[in-house]
């Protein structure tokens, strides 16, 4: 994970506070047991975060929290989930047919920092965390 602390630690803060939101909602998957973490970095697009719960099998993640780079000064979050692993009370995601891997999924955009989207976030991780056994 020496990628994931590199990227994070040379991204510059904007008013946005967008790296602030990806930093806590790094923190939070961190205190889900049993997860594992694959970072794909792709510069000039997006850095992606991939959980997984090590006892899945069919599939590589259980979300994935992507940081869109189309422009370094502006960057946001795409946060998305397979569509039978969370719910979305707040009617707040997208879905996305065939958009995570192949299948279909939610993403919550997110262009700025906010306490309250960010707790939904958090919720819907744990969910999805939840969901993922095996």
């Amino acid at each position: 994970m020496k990628a994931l602390e590199e990227f994070i630690e040379n991204w510059k803060e904007t008013e946005d506070k967008n790296r602030q939101a990806f930093i806590e909602l790094y923190e939070h998957l961190q205190t889900l047991e049993n997860t594992v973490f694959e970072f794909n970095a792709r510069p000039k697009v997006s850095y992606s975060l991939r959980p997984k719960h090590k006892t899945q099998k069919n599939r590589s993640l259980f979300a994935m929290v992507d940081v869109i780079d189309d422009d370094p000064e502006a960057r946001w979050l795409s946060v998305c989930f397979y569509g039978e692993m969370i719910t979305d009370p707040d009617e707040a995601g997208e879905l996305i047919p065939e958009g995570l891997l192949g299948e279909d999924g939610y993403c919550f955009d997110l262009y700025e920092y906010d306490k309250d989207e960010i707790q939904y976030l958090k919720q819907r991780l744990t969910q999805a965390h939840e969901n993922a056994k095996e």
